[in-house]
């Protein structure tokens, strides 16, 4: 027996029991035939904690950090607690997305309306079973699939799932899907799919497997990193050696334990070589920019998304529920030749406020007043017949049969007048508005054949009505932005083409008609080629949608998709950036980068210039996180080729980091920035870091060859020397990258001058740091070397500002 045949078993039979009775209830229960779904959103707690704290980065660091307390050098691990704030942002802000998620729930709805044991009852959605007979009624969800056992103008919204904006009527027979809404009329339905094998959660089972936002900065820090894993093993290997032959080699370092002494240098070594704080100030930044976000009713799901929508070249919009409200107004009378009979606005206005009125019909009430006057008899509108009417007796002010409804069924073509009324109402629905007909016939009756009713033999059209869909007051602006941003727009809908085009001409965007996405070619080249040349598309299925965006995405373009239906949720999955609106389906949103919880569109720019500031900043601060690789690497090769011991304590290192970088980089990665994404990101930092570390490396040398020369070796006073080198050439690149500078730019170098300064006097952080200032010779031999360095890194800045500027704008 098929699925159809069992449903109709079915149906006959709750149609003579009224419903299930309790026992009935109970039984599927036991079956798990409920309508139980997960509302979970598509990271779990552990996918997140994974992502942020299982990496082989913190591995690493949390080897070395281990080491150093094993070693009794707490002092030396200062470094941990960075690597921990960084998994802990990551941790706690993704987490804190998903719980807001989760509190969305799949359906809007929160109670249900089924018959059981013979009366009506209100249950909660998560209650129903298969089988139960839904009671549906105007304004209500429907909470589960099913099939409509009897209906009385009952008319469905299915927009959330299908895109179309349209409602369509249902019979008895007929298919009602979970999601959408009643719009009008009556019915009772039997349940035949529920939970997870209703038609909005296989929709969207796809949809909710994870992806990662495609972040160019994530990218570039992750191929960093594993460029420095695949060179620490042979780094360390050279590094420890060197530390070891300079305690005297191997055997006598093992023998009289200042093996231990070398292992804390080839730890000082590797930490040096990883850029964690730049890894710590992505988040932080990110992270920040969530925050401020949140604070305008954008809920960020990763915090990559951040900077994502700053890289989209292409945002392709839904219309329905994005670019407008989803509700129909009123538009305009359009007289025609003829004058209308007396009493046309009162019939307006009955038919506004009939309580049985339609969405469109209801759109009147504002315009036109309504009338006490009790009819004769009237006719519902339905979707099917496409017409209502009412009659009044004769002698009133609206005497006589109106009739509203679509002009090509309520007018009789043959005659001139009805002729040219279809002519213009050809034109004005042409333009994307959905156009009625009022029109009068002088009967008191209607002519009703097997129970249908049939429009009088002749009406007289009176006027034209044209409606639209109210489109939301900050599309057209939130537009205008992203067109004077050079970000291409495509708007997409399952509704007709005409319609698509009007309410893109209504926010500013040009178009060339609409493309009806059943002439979409299946060949993904060619989808590629209509999807570069048209703007507007009508008729677009859910899949066509995901396919539209990966032939976007085929000819290098970064994407992002906005929407609100359940039909929308596969193409936000696969788009580079998701965005939900505030009326989107639960699931939809849990597979979005972002949700626009207050529903308004105009929150869009804000989050552009956010993501600027971060991908800006980042920039920056990269600069400097980078130029301390550079020379980490450098250094520590040299070192051990030459097997001198390592210049520096890791807390030392832990003090030169927050203070050429680490401090001053918190600040700058925070600041105003609204310079606009250029790609090559890894490629701008690194061609400033690289030279910019050889020049702090060749620094650091020089004063330690000094020291070896002048037969100082490499004690306290030399580790001092080399930190002073080191960090005021690296104060100096903090300088340049801070340009142009501005009071509070000028007032965080400042404070990192007078920072150093206490480091070197403040007896309790000197002794701490095991800082020993160097004799007079030695250090204007430091001072010396640091002018040079510093000379040089003002004259790289200049280079490299020059070479940047032939393919790129000034910087903010």
């Amino acid at each position: 027996m098929t699925g159809q045949e069992h449903a109709a078993v079915r149906m006959a039979h709750l149609s003579e029991r009224a419903g299930l009775s309790t026992d009935d209830v109970a039984v599927r229960i036991e079956s798990g035939l409920t309508n139980v779904t997960s509302n979970d959103s598509s990271r779990s707690l552990w996918d997140i904690f994974r992502a942020n704290v299982l990496t082989l980065f913190n591995a690493i660091v949390a080897g070395s950090f281990v080491l150093l307390l094993l070693f009794g050098q707490w002092r030396d691990a200062l470094f941990g607690f960075a690597a921990v704030s960084n998994a802990l942002i990551g941790v706690v802000q993704e987490y804190r997305a998903k719980k807001s998620l989760d509190r969305l729930a799949v359906l809007n709805s929160p109670r249900a309306r089924v018959l059981r044991d013979g009366a009506v009852q209100e249950i909660h959605i998560e209650d129903v079973v298969r089988d139960d007979v839904l009671v549906l009624r105007a304004g209500d969800q429907v909470p589960a699939d099913g099939v409509i056992l009897d209906a009385d103008g009952l008319e469905v919204d299915e927009s959330l799932l299908t895109g179309e904006s349209d409602a369509v009527q249902k019979a008895a027979g007929a298919e009602v899907l979970s999601g959408s809404s009643i719009v009008s009329g009556q019915g009772r339905a039997v349940v035949t799919r529920v939970g997870a094998e209703s038609f909005a959660s296989r929709l969207t089972a796809e949809a909710k497997r994870f992806s990662l936002v495609q972040s160019e900065i994530r990218r570039g820090l992750d191929r960093i990193l594993r460029w420095i894993t695949l060179a620490l093993l042979p780094i360390m290997a050279i590094v420890v050696n060197g530390q070891m032959q300079g305690q005297g080699g191997w055997q006598q370092a093992i023998a009289t334990g200042t093996w231990k002494t070398a292992s804390v240098g080839a730890v000082a070594s590797v930490i040096a070589m990883i850029p964690l704080g730049l890894v710590l100030m992505t988040s932080v930044a990110f992270a920040v920019g969530a925050v401020r976000l949140a604070r305008q009713k954008v809920l960020i799901q990763e915090l990559a998304a951040v900077e994502g929508l700053a890289r989209v070249d292409v945002l392709c919009l839904d219309k329905t529920g994005t670019l407008t409200v989803g509700r129909i107004v009123f538009d305009a009378v359009h007289e025609l030749d003829t004058e209308a009979p007396a009493g046309w606005k009162q019939a307006l206005g009955w038919f506004g406020a009939d309580p049985n009125a339609n969405a469109t019909a209801r759109c009147l009430t504002e315009a036109f007043p309504a009338d006490t006057l009790r009819p004769l008899d009237s006719v519902p509108f339905s979707s099917g017949r496409k017409w209502s009417a009412v009659s009044f007796p004769a002698g009133t002010t609206m005497s006589g049969t109106w009739l509203l409804g679509a002009p090509e069924i309520v007018l009789l073509p043959g005659t001139p007048e009805p002729d040219s009324t279809l002519r213009t109402a050809a034109g004005l629905a042409s333009t994307g508005l959905r156009t009625l007909v009022l029109a009068h016939a002088p009967g008191t009756s209607f002519t009703r054949n097997d129970n249908e009713e049939v429009l009088p033999a002749q009406a007289d059209p009176a006027v034209l009505l044209t409606f639209r869909e109210q489109v939301r007051p900050d599309a057209a602006q939130t537009m205008s932005f992203f067109r004077d941003q050079g970000v291409e727009l495509k708007i997409i809908s399952g509704d007709d083409p005409r319609t698509v085009t009007a309410v893109a001409r209504e926010v500013g965007v040009e178009t060339d008609g609409g493309f009806d996405a059943r002439e979409l070619p299946e060949d993904p080249d060619e989808l590629a080629d209509v999807m570069e040349q048209h703007t507007v598309f009508g008729r677009v299925t859910p899949a066509q949608k995901k396919d539209m965006v990966r032939a976007l995405q085929r000819r290098g373009h970064v994407v992002a998709m906005t929407g609100d239906g359940v039909n929308d949720a596969l193409a936000l999955k696969e788009a580079d950036i998701g965005i939900a609106m505030d009326s989107a389906a639960a699931a939809t949103k849990a597979v979005s980068r972002l949700v626009l919880l207050d529903g308004r569109f105009d929150r869009l720019p804000g989050v552009v210039a956010e993501g600027r500031q971060v991908i800006a900043n980042i920039e920056r601060v990269s600069m400097l996180f980078l130029a301390k690789t550079a020379y980490a690497v450098i250094l520590s090769v040299t070192f051990g080729a030459l097997l001198w011991g390592f210049p520096f304590l890791p807390r030392q290192l832990s003090a030169t980091d927050g203070i050429t970088i680490g401090i001053p980089a918190f600040f700058l990665a925070l600041m105003p920035n609204t310079r606009r994404y250029r790609a090559g990101f890894l490629k701008r930092s690194l061609s400033f870091a690289v030279p910019a570390g050889l020049i702090i490396a060749l620094a650091v040398l020089s004063i330690n060859a000094y020291a070896l020369l002048a037969g100082q070796g490499t004690g306290p006073a030399v580790r001092t020397g080399s930190v002073l080198v080191l960090t005021l050439i690296a104060l100096w690149v903090l300088v340049v990258l801070s340009r142009p500078l501005n009071r509070w730019r000028m007032l965080i170098v400042g404070v990192m001058y007078a920072a150093l300064a206490m480091l070197l006097t403040v007896p309790l952080l000197r002794d701490f740091f095991d800082f020993t200032l160097p004799e007079q010779e030695h250090l204007t031999a430091t001072a010396l070397i640091a002018l040079a360095g510093c000379l040089a890194v003002e004259l790289l800045h200049r280079a490299h500002r020059r070479y940047l500027s032939r393919d790129r704008a000034p910087t903010a």
